[in-house]
Order: structure tokens, then C-alpha cells, then sequence
């Protein structure tokens, strides 16, 4: 067995963890942004919008969806690994619990608040999900998927996946607004900054499951 993969196995359980706490306060700060009302980050302007035409919780929605991405991921030749099924399932479920547990916000200051405490939290949310390296979120194994397809950069691919979702979720009725546009801008450093934080390393310094640079993006 090779040190890395010692590393690995001697690491698993802080791995699991940071795995499912990160899923966890990845859709529990997903629903915070519902609660403040501000705009959503772009799937879940998607998610919104759905939700609304449908009748169904904005987290079964959002179950859905990631769902139908994943399907898509077969004949792009994309391996799932155990954080993309979790993924799935996991954010949606703490979607909806914390819609349920959480009240109504009134007033701008509050709401601008919850907003800011909600996309921090998805950056601490991202860095934990990441840094556990068990393979990408659903919809960033689209964007690799089509990149290697197509040829094109993973930012131009990105891009077009993101403006295609913001745009028919606004136009199925989902929230976009300042906090979509604060999101865009804040969740890239915050990302970084929480994926080195919360990175597993081995006794020597060194980050445990290093992975590819593909795997190191955005859950959503």
C-alpha cells in the first residue's frame, strides 16, 4: 500500500465527516438565501423557479435536478464518486430542513444580513465538501464532462452552463438579485481560502488525496 493511500485510510473518518457537514451546510446556506430573499446563487435561481411552476419543495427540486445531471454524466463518461450520489440527496434534504426550522426575515438590514452570514457559510460549506476529495458535485461533473468533450475551457463552459440556468430559472419565476451577483463575486475567494483551511494533510505537511484539479470546484 502506498503512503498516500495509508493516508487516506488512516484520514477516512475525518473525511466522511467533513464530507456530510459539508452537504449539510452547503443546502442548509442554500435555504438561508431563500429566507433572506435577496436573489440566489444561479441553480438555485434554477431550483426556485422550478419549485414555483410545480408546487414541489424547492429541495425535492433541487434532489431532482441533481439527479437528472448525474444521468447526463453517462454518456459523457463521467465517474461518479460517493460526495456526487451524496450530493445529490444530501443538500436538498438540508434544504428543506432548514426552510422548516428556520422563520421569515423582515426588514432590508435583517435580510442583508442573513444573506452575508449565508454565502460565508457556503464558502466554509464548499471548503469542507472539497477538501474531502470524494469527487465532484453533479453539476461540476457536467461542466469537466462537456469540457473534455467539446474542447472548450472549463470557464467559457462554465460560464454558458451558469447564465443558460440563471436565465431560465428567472424566467420560471426564481429569485435573482443582489445576492446572486454578491455570491458570484465572494464565493470563488471564500472557496479557496476554506478549501485550505479544512485540507486533510498527513503527518509530513503534505494534503492527503490530492486528486485532480477537476475535482476541485463548486458543489452545486
Amino acid at each position: 500500500m502506498s503512503i498516500t493511500a495509508a493516508a487516506r485510510g488512516a484520514h477516512l473518518p475525518r473525511r466522511l465527516i467533513q464530507l456530510y457537514a459539508g452537504l449539510a451546510l452547503y443546502g442548509a446556506s442554500s435555504a438561508l438565501l431563500v429566507v433572506a430573499g435577496l436573489g440566489l446563487e444561479p441553480w438555485g435561481v434554477l431550483h426556485q423557479g422550478l419549485a414555483e411552476r410545480t408546487g414541489i419543495s424547492i429541495g425535492v427540486v433541487s434532489i431532482i435536478i441533481g439527479a437528472i445531471v448525474l444521468l447526463l454524466w453517462i454518456p459523457l463518461r463521467q465517474r461518479p464518486g460517493l460526495g456526487t450520489v451524496s450530493n445529490v440527496f444530501a443538500v436538498g434534504l438540508a434544504m428543506d430542513g432548514t426552510l422548516a426550522l428556520v422563520p421569515e426575515v423582515r426588514g432590508l438590514a435583517a435580510q442583508a444580513g442573513v444573506m452575508g452570514a449565508a454565502i460565508v457559510l457556503n464558502g466554509v460549506a464548499t471548503g469542507l465538501y472539497i477538501a474531502a476529495r470524494f469527487g465532484p458535485g453533479p453539476r461540476d461533473g457536467l461542466m469537466t464532462g462537456l469540457h473534455r468533450r467539446t474542447g472548450r475551457s472549463i470557464r467559457l463552459v462554465r460560464t454558458a452552463i451558469e447564465i443558460g440556468v440563471v436565465l431560465t430559472g428567472f424566467l420560471l419565476g426564481g429569485s435573482l438579485g443582489v445576492g446572486t451577483v454578491v455570491y458570484a463575486l465572494a464565493i470563488g475567494p471564500l472557496a479557496q481560502f476554506f478549501l485550505r483551511f479544512f485540507a486533510v494533510k498527513d503527518n509530513g505537511g503534505t494534503a492527503v488525496a490530492a486528486g485532480t484539479s477537476e475535482q476541485a470546484i463548486l458543489p452545486r
